[in-house]
């Protein structure tokens, strides 16, 4: 026992020394990506209208700091009479809304704001690159150090969740879920604990995190269920950790009258529930059986499984559903099924076949290297929970692409395995055909080369996509400044322009691209698509007092063209119906605005 605690001991000083050592090389990668988009011209910054959820995140921050409350998630300010509650988390809003807190007394509001642009994507990424080098290491060995460092820093920066100016939560969930991989890799009850507290996390932070949360877990049952008293530690902190801290969570994140209201689409009482059952049942499970018989502990696991799909059966068994079961059929067809992290691989290849390898192409490769690594050394834990949850994310992508954010951020993990392990072989015996493998490893291994080649041969096969980034699409402050000038009113605008508009002004935005806010985004659909004497008595029913319009957004210019005789592609055209009257706008800015004569 006292040469346990003695190994425990060791092998816990030599992980802390490991990990300060990596905390400099993180820092500097993470300094390196924030040069990368410096000389880029920072594009978050430059057109904050192409990241509609960082700057609704923004809005929901500035509201908390202007006094609403901590349980408060209603959106005011956007969609129909009495506003749009938002399925977000403060949990994201604390940090972000505390740095602003911190710097508005030295710089003032917006430099206060900027500086949170900053440092928030600053900070997850860093966590996120340090938990990649933490399980890279457990699955390849200190070899796996620096090629961790290099492709990981290169999938996250070109990730764009990461880039200053990026407030939403997918940056914050990835390294959270990059967490739980590091934690359970590790295998000891300490990290197990750590990695399901990160799982709880994840999901009180958004519920899209359900598939990778899901593959974790399963992959802590079958490795106790197989191997029993190896896996009890990191089975039973991994259970002890996702009830504790969903528990706590539920405490700090939702008011108490709600607890027993259950939602699909954001963390509440039933999914703490089911935490709390399932995270306790497995510690119990690998306490009481882990020692016992392989039979016994499938029979104790399968019994816990049983209870788990009882409570979901009993308690909220909606959520079994298709996802959106409330939205309407236009508006799936008209505004979901173009959201660009909705739209699934086969569409992607033709429209946009660069992003299609960039984000598809290494996760293949990852699930082919741990496969045949599998199969030739046989299962290690590690490999086996870094694999299970690449190969959920995988599948993620396939459906909907934001799914490959966590796949190539998990498929960085075994390729820094496979590039350690071939330059530790070329290093101890150098040869010509050793220095061709590697090099083409490197290569193969980075996201980005995979994207650039693809887009190289789009452009030569006039595939690639037209697309910019520009003031005609209404991406930009500037677009806002004269509408912001008017009244305070109701303004009706394509869904895509609604978070721009409340971070941009004091306005009310009817449409914003969320699929609770199905109400607005119907009236602003019928609007846009109706012939203009239709229009004005949707307008009248709405209480609208502006219609702006961006003829160069995307969206504006599908919609005109499912409707060119409606109010949308008329005004874009420049025809103005008798009850409208131009507002602002409109020359040098993309966005035109028009006033509703009463």
């Amino acid at each position: 026992m006292a040469h346990a605690r003695h190994r425990q001991a060791a092998s816990g000083a030599a992980e802390r020394q490991r990990a300060g050592r990596d905390a400099l090389p993180v820092l500097l990668a993470t300094l390196a990506a924030l040069g990368i988009s410096a000389i880029a011209g920072f594009p978050k910054l430059a057109f904050p209208g192409s990241d509609n959820d960082s700057l609704m995140r923004l809005v929901e921050v500035r509201d908390l700091l202007a006094g609403q409350g901590w349980f408060d998630l209603h959106q005011y300010r956007m969609g129909a009479e009495g506003g749009l509650a938002m399925h977000w988390s403060r949990l994201v809003d604390a940090p972000i809304a505390g740095l602003i807190l911190v710097f508005k007394p030295l710089v003032g509001q917006p430099q206060a704001e900027l500086a949170a642009k900053f440092i928030w994507p600053a900070s997850t990424m860093a966590a996120a690159l340090w938990f990649i080098v933490k399980a890279a290491r457990r699955l390849g060995g200190d070899a796996a150090r620096l090629p961790a460092l290099a492709l990981g820093a290169t999938a996250l920066h070109f990730l764009s969740i990461f880039v200053p100016g990026s407030l939403d939560h997918h940056n914050v969930q990835l390294a959270l879920i990059l967490a739980v991989a590091a934690g359970l890799a590790a295998g000891s009850f300490a990290a197990g604990l750590g990695a399901g507290a990160a799982a709880a996390a994840s999901l009180a932070i958004g519920m899209e995190t359900i598939p990778y949360v899901a593959a974790a877990a399963a992959a802590v049952v079958l490795l106790l269920a197989w191997r029993g008293a190896a896996d009890v530690p990191v089975a039973s902190g991994f259970g002890a950790g996702f009830a504790g801290a969903a528990a706590l969570l539920l405490l700090i994140t939702i008011r108490p009258s709600q607890w027993p209201a259950a939602a699909c689409d954001a963390f509440s009482g039933a999914q703490a529930g089911q935490a709390m059952l399932g995270g306790l049942g497995l510690a119990a499970v690998a306490h009481l059986y882990g020692e016992a018989g392989r039979w016994r502990r499938l029979g104790a696991l399968a019994g816990l499984a049983a209870a788990s799909a009882l409570y979901l059966a009993i308690v909220y068994p909606q959520c079994l559903a298709p996802p959106y079961p409330d939205l309407d059929a236009r508006l799936r067809t008209l505004w979901l099924d173009r959201v660009s992290e909705a739209q699934p691989l086969w569409a992607l290849v033709f429209d946009n076949p660069a992003a299609a390898a960039l984000y598809y192409v290494t996760p293949l490769i990852a699930l082919a290297l741990t496969a045949a690594r599998i199969a030739r050394e046989g299962l290690d834990p590690a490999r086996a929970i870094v694999g299970l949850m690449l190969l959920a994310a995988f599948a993620v992508s396939l459906w909907q692409l934001r799914g490959a954010s966590f796949s190539v951020a998990l498929a960085t993990l075994p390729l820094a395995a496979w590039v350690g392990g071939l330059r530790s072989r070329h290093a101890a015996r150098p040869s010509a055909a050793g220095s061709l493998r590697l090099a083409g490893a490197w290569l193969a291994s980075f996201n980005v080369v995979w994207g650039l080649a693809a887009a190289q041969i789009a452009a030569i096969t006039a595939a690639a996509p037209t697309g910019t980034i520009d003031a005609e699409r209404c991406e930009t402050a500037l677009s806002y400044k004269a509408l912001a000038e008017l009244a305070p009113g109701t303004v009706a605008a394509v869904s895509n322009l609604g978070a721009p508009i409340l971070a941009f002004t004091g306005h009310r935005a009817l449409a914003g691209p969320y699929h609770r806010n199905v109400a607005g985004n119907a009236a602003v659909l019928d609007l846009a698509t109706a012939v203009p004497a239709a229009a004005r008595d949707i307008a009248a029913r709405h209480g609208i007092d502006y219609v702006a319009v961006c003829p160069g957004n995307p969206e504006s210019l599908f919609l005109a063209g499912q409707a060119p005789d409606g109010l949308l592609a008329r005004l874009a055209e420049g025809e103005t119906p008798d009850w409208l009257e131009p507002a602002a706008g409109g020359t040098g800015t993309g966005l035109a605005v028009y006033r509703r004569v009463r």
